[in-house]
């Protein structure tokens, strides 16, 4: 396997974190999770992408465990989801995974995320460089859905924030 061939996680965090705005990354449990977040308006943001390092306790699917791989997450629009795989498969049962034919421990394979599959999760263990190519609209996608979500949010805030300044 040719070093030249897989993207490192540098390359795919400088991606999130320089290229796109308003991100805020925060490490923790075995992962870096990406937040739309503009100003630190909320405690977290809005999360649209993750790269996990590690098997979690509910989330084994994937094989993390190996040595040197890693897999990129990304919380794509339904539409986006839709064209790449059909309808979202149902929520798995608790500690399960997604119903499919996915490989969830094959590299360089763009899939639903084996366990938020249901939710418009997409991911992708070590990716190679022309996947990484396939993965940079995909994360684009994920961060645009984020700054709607978040939008949303700050607007209901706002609203709260009015009615509650409003009253006697």
């Amino acid at each position: 396997m040719s070093q030249t061939k897989w993207i490192e996680i540098e390359t795919v965090n400088s991606f999130i974190t320089n290229e796109l705005d308003g991100v805020v990354p925060k490490d923790a449990w075995g992962e870096t999770s990406y937040f739309y977040n503009p100003g630190h308006v909320f405690q977290r943001g809005t999360y649209f992408a993750t790269i996990k390092q590690k098997d979690g306790a509910n989330d084994r699917a994937s094989h993390l465990d190996r040595s040197g791989v890693w897999r990129l997450n990304m919380g794509v629009s339904k539409e986006v989801f839709f064209e790449l795989f059909g309808p979202p498969p149902p929520r798995p049962g608790k500690g399960g995974v997604i119903d499919g034919g996915w490989d969830f421990a094959a590299s360089d394979q763009l899939m639903p995320h084996p366990i938020y599959g249901w939710m418009s999760w997409i991911s992708v263990l070590n990716p190679s460089r022309l996947t990484w190519g396939k993965c940079l609209p995909l994360v684009s996608d994920a961060h645009l859905r984020a700054k709607g979500t978040f939008e949303q949010r700050r607007a209901k805030q706002n609203g709260l924030a009015r009615r509650i300044a409003a009253e006697p």
